[in-house]
């Protein structure tokens, strides 16, 4: 039974030195101290970053009918979908529709990866529509991808501070 207090007096007594223990490690001061020192907010800023700016290098290629510029930002299990498809009647390349605007509404984090919402709008001949479609971005291996892309859209909310605005 002695031995049992020693013991939970040692777990004790490191419990109450860990902290001072690791104080000391940040010690320093320096700015590199500084920017590690929250590492919860820069993977999210990050994700939100990184997923605006692969919807807007798609939706560029779209207005440019630039189908392989379109394709390098999809992750690599659309991509034979993507090249069945893309081109066809009702493809997002296909050379009867125009992408004469194309905003990114809203971008947050979902349950499959950062949800980027775009409004579209695209002409057919005389015909003009404006439609709203949802991108899920990931990261596949070091790189960030779409992984899908569906009608809809997140309501865009008042930006909380720090979040990137809607680009246009």
């Amino acid at each position: 039974m002695r031995a049992t207090h020693r013991g939970l007096a040692m777990t004790a007594a490191a419990f109450v030195l860990l902290p001072a223990a690791l104080a000391g490690c940040g010690s320093g001061g320096d700015d590199a101290d500084k920017q590690t020192a929250t590492p919860q907010r820069a993977p999210a800023e990050e994700a939100a970053t990184r997923s605006r700016e692969r919807v807007q290098a798609y939706l560029d290629a779209m207005t440019a009918k630039d189908v392989a510029a379109g394709r390098s930002q999809l992750c690599a299990v659309l991509h034979a979908g993507f090249d069945a498809a893309a081109t066809g009647p009702n493809g997002d390349f296909a050379d009867h529709f125009q992408v004469p605007q194309a905003t990114i509404t809203d971008v947050r984090s979902g349950q499959r990866g950062q949800e980027v919402s775009v409004s579209v709008s695209v002409t057919a001949g005389k015909s003009k529509v404006t439609r709203p479609l949802l991108f899920t971005v990931t990261r596949d291996g070091g790189d960030w991808c779409i992984a899908s892309e569906a009608p809809g859209g997140n309501r865009a909310t008042s930006p909380s501070p720090g979040s990137p605005s809607p680009a246009s």
